[in-house]
């Protein structure tokens, strides 16, 4: 019973935490996000027709490990082929931190506008195919200033 009781709460304990550093980490992307509102993401097309003056490349890569928590519940989840949100939310934090990262070195090189942006996703395994341990994002775009 004691047993039981101990994996209860560690499980508890793992779940509260890693909720509390998840929120965090999301208010953090979202004051980024409001901050670098200014900073937009256009297509090929979009650039042709505003004229570029000048262009630069960026890029950021970013790799999120998987707690323990979030991989239990995706085992759990997997069994039964539900939709893993736990791992949903890891990816989707990992690419809009990426594309804060972009737009704030696009900012600092004096560039307003971001474009051709593309974001690639893979993950880092251990041991067995199937066995996630972290997942990378790499996110490039081309920083262009446009004068019109």
């Amino acid at each position: 019973m004691l047993d039981l009781i101990i994996l209860i709460s560690l499980l508890w304990l793992w779940y509260f935490f890693g909720h509390k550093a998840e929120q965090n980490h999301y208010k953090r992307i979202i004051a980024k996000e409001k901050e670098l509102i200014d900073i937009v993401v256009l297509t090929k097309t979009d650039v042709k027709n505003l004229g570029a003056e000048t262009w630069e490349i960026v890029s950021w890569t970013i790799v999120v490990s998987i707690d323990y928590f979030k991989k239990f519940i995706a085992s759990f989840v997997q069994f039964f082929w539900w939709r893993v949100k736990s791992y949903e939310s890891l990816l989707d934090r990992a690419r809009r931190d990426t594309l804060v990262k972009i737009k704030q070195q696009a900012k600092d090189g004096w560039y307003n506008a971001i474009a051709n942006l593309k974001i690639e996703t893979s993950s880092i395994s251990k041991w067995q195919k199937w066995q996630i341990v972290s997942v990378e994002v790499l996110s490039y775009a081309t920083a262009v200033k446009i004068t019109n």
